[in-house]
């Protein structure tokens, strides 16, 4: 890169990179995987969701994975937003709340209200 047009054609390169993994029509599912994530068991619940959004053939969920989330005793956490950005946390999530959560809430637009701890726009 040696120029100003250099870092602008690397610039858009690399949004469309992004563009490809990010989906403005559907829910994106978010998992806490800092330190205090891992270490409470986010791994396994990142899997679990992912292998229930492959079975289900979800084409319409992003499923990713984030750094500290900022509740550490309340890992793992996951958050879903839905397309108009409404945001709705989870805590302590086993992998059975996590197949609940992709089952009621993502399939069914129905919260988890065990595991709730926010929901708002």
């Amino acid at each position: 890169m040696k120029t100003l047009e250099d870092l602008k054609k690397m610039r858009d390169e690399m949004s469309k990179k992004i563009s490809l993994r990010e989906n403005k029509n559907g829910l994106r599912v978010v998992v806490g995987m800092a330190t205090c994530g891992i270490t409470a068991g986010a791994r396994p619940i990142l899997t679990t969701i992912l292998e229930e959004v492959s079975k289900n053939n979800l084409t319409d969920v992003t499923v990713s994975q984030v750094g500290c989330i900022g509740e550490c005793a309340l890992e793992p956490i996951v958050e879903v937003y839905d397309a108009e950005g409404k945001r709705t946390t989870y805590a302590k999530v086993t992998k059975d709340v996590a197949r609940k959560i992709v089952q009621s809430h993502i399939m069914n637009h129905e919260v988890v209200m065990s595991n709730l701890i926010q929901s708002f726009k």
